[in-house]
């Protein structure tokens, strides 16, 4: 588990692509995150939990599988590019943003973004599958970064792309990618778990009909 703050801006050494295997070997420059680190622990790279498969004093590499290569925007790092680094949190460690996983829940696009003196307002494509886990001032993570929704727009209609409003404070933008994305640029979003697992547990509800003591149906959901 993560909580969404980011320790060190990591830099990419290079992406080995197995076309074979459909997987790849990333290479990072790091130094903060190595430290205490051993083989076989998790770093969440722009927010998608990772596994340590070899490491020195200044990097490390780790695999990525089909799926992640899938359903995400790893697959597009090139050397050079910076990336968010994020160790597991210890079970005794401050739980300073939310509670993120490092599973990442769809790929939304910077939009928009204007600056301010004091901090800076991005716009982000947010995908249809997510939007009902979304809500102004709650929580989400973008690039494993954790951040408050500041708005949403819901004009499209539903099944459709929306859009999410988030401020960025001098502080993000110093010590993440946040600072560095521009219009066009992929990013990764995970929505609150809390959210999906409420989803999953409430009944379901017949459209326009209350659900009887003990009973569900599945005519159709709310």
């Amino acid at each position: 588990m993560f909580t969404g703050i980011i320790e060190e801006l990591g830099t990419v050494d290079a992406l080995d692509v197995d076309a074979a295997t459909d997987s790849a070997q990333l290479r990072l420059t790091a130094h903060d995150v190595l430290d205490g680190v051993a083989d076989g622990d998790s770093i969440a790279v722009n927010g998608v939990c990772l596994t340590v498969i070899a490491h020195t004093a200044t990097g490390y590499t780790v695999d990525v599988m089909a799926e992640t290569l899938h359903r995400t925007a790893l697959g597009q790092l090139r050397p050079g590019d910076r990336v968010n680094l994020e160790r597991a949190v210890a079970a005794d460690g401050r739980l300073g943003g939310h509670i993120v996983q490092g599973h990442v829940d769809g790929v939304g696009h910077l939009l928009d973004r204007e600056h301010t003196p004091a901090w800076d307002t991005v716009s982000i494509l947010l995908p249809a599958a997510l939007r009902r886990y979304v809500v102004e001032k709650g929580s989400i993570a973008v690039d494993g970064v954790s951040l408050t929704v500041a708005g949403v727009d819901d004009g499209p209609p539903p099944g459709c792309d929306a859009s999410l409003h988030i401020g960025l404070i001098p502080t993000t933008l110093a010590r993440t990618t946040l600072g560095l994305r521009q219009p066009g640029d992929p990013v990764h979003l995970e929505v609150d778990v809390l959210a999906k697992y409420v989803e999953k547990l409430l009944p379901t509800r017949a459209i326009g009909q209350d659900v009887p003591p003990g009973g569900t149906t599945v005519a159709g959901r709310i």
